[in-house]
């Protein structure tokens, strides 16, 4: 692969960087990089988290942080707002935000519009591209930029961008855009029915670069639940959020029979941290229970390397938001861990039921809880399952074809039609 910058200069538009809970972003970041796309990273927010991951330092590109908040600085705001109106493509965006705002009368809508001012007057020269990652508001303020400059835009969409979007706002996005890439066949037939022309969009899943995680242990100790000196680890790692299903995943653990001995860690932060350790309390589970907030990869990985097993009880939210397919279940697998999970969003497209893991349903506790009491049970089982999800990682899901094609198109490579980008079966 060639380190030297060529082809078309890139702007990526993100929510914000760095987010330990978008690994996968960055992953892509990096691989795209390494094969030669000049990128420049421009965020609608500053970063939350205090650490980073190995693969935030990777990355090269210069980062300019937009205004998360107009009025925090109106002065960069107005002085966009001045110049873009001399901009050739001005009058086309503002038809569109006015279009937009008709239909979403809300402060988020204006705040996109101003965010795109700034993008669209600050972007240098030397930008040929945007690229969005997500099709919500990253994308809303890529379309209303490159409207005024006069320039091509993609996008890739993952899951409550998706899921959560009203159906107009998708649609005149697919309408306007290059291609878009998407990560889950569900989220792909989704978007087919919305897009006036489906041939723009591929099918491309994240996957994982192997070459930047550390090897899998060599064993793990066959425990079974019977020692309550030696209990067995069920680790999750997810934001702390309604679709990942934690409320359900307590309850499925209180209902475990009384002579298996567990213990659960999770990794991961979220608005619902308070509730769900209270929760735990009035279980009874407190004592058997270790919250461990947001972690660097490093520590992620650490805990991965001393559970027996893994669980994601993933669901839809009442605002319709659900998972794609989680990243972490493919590290779970890699580093040789048995999956139970559940049969929401685009899971059933890595986890077989009995075969790389156990499903059920979502939103399932009773169910939930025998699958789990299952794998604690059977050392054995947990092995097979194991090994199977690891070889079906290591086969189908590297990242490498993926960031490749992604890097053909922004470097212009697959052409602009859309024959060159054909829609995944």
């Amino acid at each position: 692969m060639s380190n030297e910058k060529n082809g078309p200069r890139v702007a990526v538009v993100l929510k914000g960087w760095p987010r330990l809970s978008e690994t996968f972003i960055a992953q892509e970041i990096a691989g795209l990089e390494a094969r030669g796309v000049a990128l420049e990273l421009w965020s609608m927010r500053h970063p939350t988290d205090k650490a980073r991951h190995p693969v935030h330092d990777r990355v090269a590109a210069k980062v300019v942080y937009l205004p998360e908040y107009l009025e925090d600085d109106r002065r960069r705001v107005l002085s966009a707002w001045l110049k873009a109106r001399h901009l050739p493509g001005y009058a086309a965006a503002r038809a569109k935000f006015l279009a937009d705002y008709r239909r979403d009368r809300s402060a988020n809508r204006v705040r996109r519009w101003g965010q795109a001012l700034v993008l669209a007057v600050e972007l240098p020269d030397t930008i040929e591209r945007l690229y969005a990652h997500f099709l919500h508001t990253p994308a809303s303020v890529t379309r209303y930029a490159a409207t005024m400059r006069g320039l091509p835009w993609s996008v890739s969409a993952h899951a409550k961008d998706i899921w959560t979007s009203e159906p107009w706002d998708v649609s005149e996005k697919l309408a306007e855009c290059a291609w878009l890439v998407t990560c889950t066949k569900v989220g792909l037939q989704r978007l087919k029915e919305l897009a006036p022309d489906p041939g723009k969009l591929r099918l491309v899943y994240h996957g994982l670069d192997f070459a930047h995680l550390p090897p899998p242990p060599a064993s793990r100790p066959s425990r079974d639940g019977s020692d309550p000196a030696d209990p067995v680890v069920i680790l999750s790692v997810g934001r702390k959020v309604e679709k990942k299903g934690y409320e359900d995943l307590l309850n499925a653990l209180a209902s475990l029979p009384a002579a298996l001995h567990w213990r659960f860690e999770h990794v991961g932060a979220g608005d619902l941290s308070d509730a769900l350790k209270a929760q735990a309390a009035s279980l009874g589970l407190a004592d058997r229970c270790l919250w461990h907030g947001a972690q660097p990869q490093k520590a992620v990985f650490a805990a991965l390397a001393r559970a027996d097993l893994f669980v994601l009880a993933s669901k839809k939210a009442a605002d319709g938001d659900q998972d794609g397919l989680p990243n972490v279940l493919m590290e779970a697998a890699h580093q040789g861990l048995p999956l139970v999970s559940t049969q929401a969003a685009a899971i059933g497209e890595f986890v077989e039921d009995g075969e790389t893991g156990l499903l059920v349903p979502p939103a399932a506790p009773r169910e939930l809880g025998l699958a789990l009491a299952r794998m604690i049970a059977d050392p054995p089982l947990r092995q097979r399952l194991a090994q199977r999800a690891g070889e079906v990682v290591r086969t189908r899901f590297s990242y490498e074809a993926g960031v490749e094609w992604i890097a053909s198109a922004l470097q212009g490579r697959t052409g602009e039609s859309t024959a060159s980008a054909r829609a995944a079966e």
